[in-house]
């Protein structure tokens, strides 16, 4: 099942003994499209720090209530090592959560885990970052992006601006991004559209711009998107067979939930 971004962000922590916190922002990478980290505010309860919990941690969602369980406790939690959410997280910083909870990081297997692997261009280097961003420290990982600061950046087609990035449609069954959702208000009022990141060319992080190798004229044509109606099948194999020959397709996943 596909699930929208915006709607997850706010949705509770439960530990195995209590609250923890709601989740405030997703870390994906940028080669892969695959989400490695949630963002936790813990709120009063830890003085509003945040941690980072990995995906693979997370159990079932309680549609309903807005809530995930997690095989944590609360003094694991609460021991676990200080993150600087407010500046790019570097690999370091990564390692540390992982050797605490005695964990395997993602990238010590070798194994590839869902997303899109192979297909995105080179991101942009640590200099080029430091540069946009004002980042001195040449371990921070350069393909960790914020699913927050990415939304509102502008959509580029290969000839014009088609929007801007509202939304991510995220796989519940390996946290990949299947999506980005459009607003084409700009150019097509009350129009919004589905791109696949398989489409992405590159992010230009200093300009904030998503640029796409995909024509106004495809991207104005294809399957509206209505955020009230399920993505389902039918829906897929429709964006597929309509971007088949132009790098833009996305898998099947199943429904998302609509608003």
């Amino acid at each position: 099942m596909l699930w929208k971004a915006s709607k997850t962000r706010g949705s509770a922590i439960a530990a195995t003994d209590g609250s923890i916190g709601t989740i405030s922002d997703f870390l994906f990478d940028d080669g892969s499209w695959q989400i490695r980290w949630l963002v936790v505010d813990t709120g009063d309860w830890l003085s509003g720090r945040k941690v980072l919990l990995p995906p693979s941690v997370m159990g079932h969602l309680d549609a309903d209530d807005h809530e995930f369980s997690v095989r944590l406790t609360r003094q694991q939690v609460k021991d676990s090592p200080d993150v600087d959410t407010e500046r790019p997280v570097s690999r370091q910083m990564e390692s540390g959560v992982y050797d605490y909870y005695g964990w395997n990081p993602y990238w010590s297997t070798g194994l590839y885990m869902g997303g899109y692997a192979g297909m995105a261009e080179p991101v942009p280097t640590a200099v080029e970052r430091e540069a946009a961003e004002g980042i001195n420290d040449a371990t921070d990982d350069p393909h960790l992006r914020s699913v927050e600061a990415v939304s509102g950046y502008h959509l580029h087609a290969r000839d014009g601006e088609i929007g801007h990035v509202e939304d991510f449609l995220v796989q519940d069954a390996d946290w990949s991004i299947h999506y980005l959702v459009v607003d084409t208000k700009n150019l097509w009022p009350g129009k919004r559209v589905l791109i696949s990141p398989r489409s992405v060319r590159d992010i230009d992080w200093r300009n904030q711009l998503v640029n796409i190798g995909v024509d106004l004229d495809r991207v104005k044509n294809s399957p509206a998107y209505d955020p009230s109606v399920d993505v389902d099948r039918a829906y897929e194999r429709h964006f597929h067979k309509y971007y088949e020959g132009v790098g833009a397709a996305g898998g099947s996943s199943g429904p998302i939930q609509p608003d």
